[in-house]
């Protein structure tokens, strides 16, 4: 039940009384009633301090029979202010309204797009090696200082300049080609370090496709062990919302797949939630007026206005 802010006096918020049992009458069980009480106030003579509103005995009693009544649509005659001529009026309003436990109900899906990478061993991606993680990690050591932490320092060292004599064989063998199917690249990639008497670590070889790789959308997907898409976290878009009685395919299928044929929903990542979103249940569009009833008030301001400056210049 939402009922008016400023009712209290030290804060302005709004007011919701929860009604929670586990002793539901036969016809409630399954079923949430909301209530729109935030008309039902009189104002206070005199504020004390955010307090300015209160509810009568008689508001109160309505809102306990609107409760009692648990009817689907009940309405009551509300006096509000019109947001044009800002004069009173009064006009039935949709006070009460029951909904299933699922309507509330809802699971945030997280909705993922396939890696695309071309891989080419141009000097610019090469010069990249030096910013990856695994790689600069090569030449530190986790002991302390002293001669075996030198020793680990120095041999890490000596690894990064066999990669990057690696990456220039690997550039000579590819003479700039662009491969757009990762697959293809790391046979090319383990041919050279065969050559070469050198083999990658998984970390190092991360690192190299890393620094190689750019993204494109007209690339081969990527692919893990298993043969499924791994997703590319940059294209990764903000969660969306599923009803809990609507069916998640049927859903992507209408609001994903016509814009990202090759998206989907990662089930692990799924959360179920519920909330009640009150306002927008009992919102009342307010149709915006004629064009012709818009320009006839600009015109009288525009007189006023003109009046107004008559009278301060004196013309």
């Amino acid at each position: 039940m939402a009922l008016p802010d400023q009712l209290f006096y030290n804060t302005g918020i709004s007011t919701y009384i929860w009604v929670l049992t586990n002793r539901k009458e036969t016809r409630r069980q399954g079923k949430v009633q909301l209530i729109d009480g935030r008309k039902f106030f009189v104002k206070m003579r005199k504020s004390l301090g955010n307090k300015r509103n209160e509810l009568s005995c008689e508001q109160i009693n309505d809102l306990t029979r609107i409760h009692g009544n648990f009817e689907d649509g009940e309405t009551r005659p509300i006096i509000d202010e019109d947001p044009v001529t800002h004069e009173s009026r009064t006009r039935p309003r949709v006070v009460s309204k029951v909904f299933s436990n699922e309507d509330f109900g809802y699971r945030k899906i997280t909705v993922e797009r396939p890696l695309r990478l071309n891989f080419a061993a141009t000097g610019e991606r090469i010069a990249l090696i030096e910013d990856q993680r695994a790689f600069q990690n090569l030449a530190k050591s986790k002991k302390r200082a002293g001669p075996v932490r030198d020793a680990e320092v120095a041999e890490g060292k000596v690894r990064q300049e066999a990669i990057r004599s690696l990456l220039q064989s690997l550039a000579d063998e590819m003479g700039g080609e662009v491969v757009c199917d990762r697959e293809l690249f790391v046979e090319v990639l383990r041919d050279v370090e065969a050559t070469a008497g050198l083999k990658l670590k998984a970390l190092e070889r991360k690192a190299v496709l890393a620094a190689l790789g750019e993204r494109d959308p007209e690339a081969e997907v990527c692919r893990d062990r298993r043969g499924n898409p791994e997703p590319d976290t940059k294209l990764r878009d903000d969660t969306e919302s599923v009803p809990l009685n609507e069916d998640i395919d049927a859903y992507i299928k209408r609001e994903v797949l016509p814009h990202f044929p090759d998206a989907w929903v990662d089930d692990s990542k799924t959360k179920i939630g519920y909330e009640i979103p009150l306002n927008r249940h009992f919102y009342v569009y307010e149709p915006p007026r004629p064009l012709k009833e818009i320009k006839a008030d600009l015109q009288v301001l525009e007189q006023e206005i003109s009046g107004l400056l008559s009278d301060i210049v004196g013309c």
